[in-house]
């Protein structure tokens, strides 16, 4: 069995380097000496933006509209993040 996995072994770590290649260049922001993920900041605008839509809603009396809040804003956030994240590292 011993012989078995040390055979294998090059052949599963070469396709472990291949797999992991691509991890080589993240987009990331420095944030106060930290770096954090593009996708994290895309995602925390696109909460922004959804939660500035349900105020903006809401102020004008139309929020009563949207029947499915509980799916409705998650999606617009998910919309909102991913178009973000299109635009800015495509």
């Amino acid at each position: 069995m011993l012989e078995i996995i040390k055979r294998q072994l090059p052949k599963c770590s070469f396709f472990a380097v291949l797999l992991l290649s691509g991890c080589g260049r993240a987009p990331s922001f420095n944030v106060l000496g930290s770096y954090f993920p593009a996708w994290l900041i895309c995602i925390l605008i696109g909460i922004a933006g959804a939660s500035l839509v349900g105020l903006s809603l809401a102020k004008i009396q139309m929020q009563y509209l949207i029947r499915w809040t509980i799916v409705v804003y998650p999606c617009l956030a998910g919309s909102i993040a991913f178009t973000l994240w299109l635009l800015l590292f495509s």
